[in-house]
């Protein structure tokens, strides 16, 4: 009887280690996969400003007004309101917070991006999740915002 209940505490724990293995590669794969397109994006962006900074008459990168954009993650949703303005993000609000952990984690992301003018702000230690559905979503209002000329 003994050496059965060793068996079964072996494959039990070599199963847990699988399950939680296969979590963990697909969480740093996806990771992985996600942080250089951002990285690429972002140069891309920078390097059009300066192009269209350089001409006497350009066309702006983003389109003035308030644009809506949402990121999430298997903690919940952000949804966050950036508004811009002759090429420059002028004011970011959260407009709807619906993650696990509290709103007040995150609640200077807003002046980080009005600081750097991009989705990039520095990680929140214990709001790693709700920093970075707050980058995607910033994103995705700047990628609303995006001029199709620009």
């Amino acid at each position: 009887m003994k050496k059965m209940d060793k068996k079964w505490v072996i494959l039990c724990s070599t199963a847990i280690a699988a399950v939680y293995t296969a979590g963990f590669v697909t969480t740093e794969s996806q990771a992985n996969i996600n942080q250089p397109n951002q990285h690429v994006e972002n140069r891309f962006q920078t390097n059009s400003s300066t192009l269209n900074n350089s001409n006497v008459q350009t066309n702006s990168l983003y389109k003035d007004g308030t644009f809506t954009g949402t990121g999430m993650n298997r903690r919940g949703s952000i949804e966050v309101q950036v508004t811009i303005n002759n090429d420059q993000i002028t004011d970011v609000e959260i407009s709807d917070f619906a993650m696990h952990y509290s709103e007040s984690d995150v609640v200077g992301l807003p002046d980080e991006v009005l600081q750097n003018q991009s989705s990039q702000v520095q990680n929140v230690s214990g709001a790693t999740y709700s920093t970075e559905a707050f980058q995607d979503a910033i994103q995705d209002a700047l990628d609303q915002a995006q001029n199709a000329e620009g």
